[in-house]
């Protein structure tokens, strides 16, 4: 028994080498990020702020969160903002129009829906939207800060505005450097 023992256990320390070590939680890790959160916490705010003064027949366009730095630029985190607003946005009840199927609006490629201040009023006029929301990122070495606003597209003016900041870790550097 011994002996077969013994010609057993090498074969059984073998077939535990290809099996992994306990791997690193990543899923609870990436769940846990504040990423989403931030976003609908801001969409949120902008729906306070505007408490139903919007009409529930007109949509709204949402344009790219822009590098404040460079506002014909954007990247995934200000591609990516700019869906979660809009998601949360129609999720409370406004009407948001999507964009990306329109033709008549200026794409840049990998950049998202680039709009120009002279051509959001007409835009909005050919959509019959009844506002924008536009907004801006600028970075730091540990931090990204946000500004959403809701902006009348024939005035300009601001019916709602938001700004929040995301912590620059890793998940939030990599959508930074996929510009």
């Amino acid at each position: 028994m011994r002996a077969f023992a013994a010609l057993l256990l090498p074969l059984m320390l073998a077939g535990c080498a290809g099996v992994p070590q306990e791997p690193v939680n990543q899923y609870a890790e990436t769940t846990s990020n504040k990423f989403v959160a931030a976003n609908y916490e801001a969409a949120d705010a902008l729906l306070a702020q505007l408490g139903g003064r919007l009409a529930s027949d007109k949509p709204l366009i949402m344009a790219t969160v822009v590098n404040i730095d460079a506002l014909d630029q954007s990247s995934t985190l200000g591609r990516l903002v700019s869906e979660q607003i809009a998601s949360r946005l129609a999720q409370g009840g406004l009407r948001m129009l999507e964009m990306k199927l329109r033709t008549s609006v200026y794409m840049k490629r990998h950049m998202g829906e680039m709009m120009l201040t002279r051509e959001v009023g007409e835009v909005a006029h050919n959509h019959n939207a009844q506002a924008v929301v536009v907004g801006s990122y600028a970075e730091t070495s540990d931090a990204v800060f946000v500004n959403i606003k809701v902006v009348h597209p024939q005035s300009n003016q601001v019916l709602a505005a938001n700004d929040f900041v995301l912590a620059k870790d890793g998940v939030v550097r990599s959508m930074l450097m996929g510009r």
